[in-house]
């Protein structure tokens, strides 16, 4: 059954301040430590209502999950857009994308920690961005071929090739186990740029 414009506005913007509730305190107390009775108590909602919007804590997570990707999708997106030759937005990307990792696990570790149970619980969220990242990938390889930057045969290809170099400057806990050993990734990762670069034929 079709809702009116109004009440379908209504019905929106609830479920937009539960989000915003729900993301408050995963930033404040961590997921693991939210449950829906307190989303709810905090709403001045009955806990019914509130599976009325979201059939579980694990929806909210992936919503919230989304909102944080969409950040990241953001910053490739402008990078990408940009004038700068194809190694310099490949670089600057990767960079970009890894910086936003470290600095969630840093400065916001209730909501790394959430990313982490995410990429476990509901993988399809993730991979849809993943493979939303290699066909940014595959077109900034396609630009470097066309402009006579890059020599490889299959853009397709490569970009998958990016992407598995580029996993564990990605994964958040692969990002975590680094950061808790003391490794400069940021260096690392500047390195393994080196090598995606040179893998698909930029002269030195």
């Amino acid at each position: 059954m079709n809702h009116p414009i109004g009440m379908r506005t209504d019905l929106d913007e609830v479920r937009a301040r539960i989000l915003e509730v729900a993301e408050e305190h995963f930033r404040r107390i961590g997921y693991h430590k939210t449950s829906m009775a307190d989303i709810a108590f905090d709403l001045g909602m009955s806990r019914a209502n509130v599976y009325r919007f979201f059939p579980s804590r694990d929806a909210i997570n992936g919503f919230i999950c989304k909102r944080i990707l969409n950040e990241i999708a953001d910053i490739v997106s402008v990078i990408a857009r940009t004038k700068a030759t194809a190694s310099e937005k490949l670089g600057r990307l990767l960079i970009a994308v890894h910086r936003h990792g470290t600095a969630t696990l840093i400065e916001q570790k209730h909501m790394h920690d959430m990313i982490v149970a995410v990429m476990e619980e509901n993988w399809a969220i993730v991979k849809a961005h993943i493979e939303w990242m290699v066909t940014i990938f595959e077109a900034i390889v396609r630009e470097g071929v066309e402009t006579g930057e890059f020599k490889v045969g299959d853009p397709a290809e490569a970009a998958r090739a990016v992407k598995t170099a580029f996993t564990p400057f990605f994964h958040p806990l692969l990002i975590e186990h680094c950061v808790q050993h003391g490794e400069d990734t940021e260096a690392s990762l500047r390195e393994q740029i080196r090598f995606i670069l040179t893998a698909l034929g930029k002269p030195d």
